[in-house]
């Protein structure tokens, strides 16, 4: 008797994923602001699962449109939160009703399933939202030049020899990132551990990719696009206070606040 069933398994497996929360039921307002965050973020969020979290709605947004507009952007939706009430039409859209755990994950290993609610930014606060790169093999310490693509190692720590030119993104999966030298405007820096920058940072930067809040960005002259740790992040659309602009600076995560410090010498 042929054993078919061996052919295939189901186990247990963990569910990490962005969650989208949603604040209104107003669908062409939802693919607006959905438009702008991911113009703000480049290439960020590209390829992340997610679930659509309409807990604080009591009327269901098109979830067909909605999704197909996640898919627009490469975001994958796989399912939804809702009340009972609107659980019905997200089934008929294909989306499946989903529980995942909200929590803040502590460990580098662990791939976060992180909030992106819509908050009003202000000078050290971000809406929070997860970036989960999608990397392709490159050595770990290397002086070749980093096409404009994604420079990936496993090693504890990649050090990237050079500047870092508009569409260059480099990623340090599992570990920390040194870049001597610039990134410039339009490069990407994103790192699991931390991001150190031996020049000017000009372009985006996120540290803690997978979800390590303890992870900072220091650089030697503050000028970025973007700033990100842990999936919260600031946008930077008008020019630092002179006390950061182009400054010594070190940024980490308080709660949901990017804390941005201003580094003297000998400290």
């Amino acid at each position: 008797m042929p054993k078919t069933a061996a052919a295939l398994d189901f186990k247990s497996a963990s569910l990490h994923v962005l969650r989208a929360v949603l604040h209104t039921a107003d669908t062409a307002e939802l693919t607006r602001a959905l438009e702008q965050r991911m113009k703000e973020a480049g290439a960020f969020y590209e390829n992340e699962p997610v679930v659509l979290d309409a807990q604080g709605l009591d009327q269901a947004p098109d979830w067909q449109a909605l999704a197909a507009a996640l898919r627009r952007h490469r975001l994958h939706p796989i399912g939804v939160r809702a009340p009972q009430a609107l659980l019905d039409s997200a089934r008929q859209a294909g989306l499946a009703p989903l529980d995942i755990s909200t929590g803040r994950q502590e460990s580098r290993a662990d791939a976060p399933a992180r909030t992106a609610q819509a908050r009003k930014p202000g000078p050290e606060t971000a809406p929070a939202r997860h970036a989960k790169p999608a990397p392709t093999e490159a050595p770990g310490d290397t002086d070749a030049p980093v096409p404009p693509a994604v420079a990936d190692s496993p090693a504890e720590t990649l050090v990237i020899r050079h500047p870092l030119r508009s569409g260059q993104r480099i990623y340090a999966r599992g570990g920390d990132l040194i870049v001597m030298g610039m990134v410039s405007q339009g490069a990407e820096v994103i790192a699991d551990g931390h991001i150190h920058v031996y020049g000017p940072l000009r372009g985006k930067a996120m540290a803690g990719a997978r979800g390590n809040q303890h992870a900072m960005i220091l650089t030697t002259q503050l000028d970025p696009e973007l700033l990100a740790i842990a999936g919260v992040y600031r946008v930077v659309e008008t020019r630092l206070p002179e006390t950061l602009h182009n400054r010594p600076a070190q940024i980490e995560l308080d709660g949901d606040t990017l804390r941005i410090r201003a580094l003297q010498a000998g400290h």
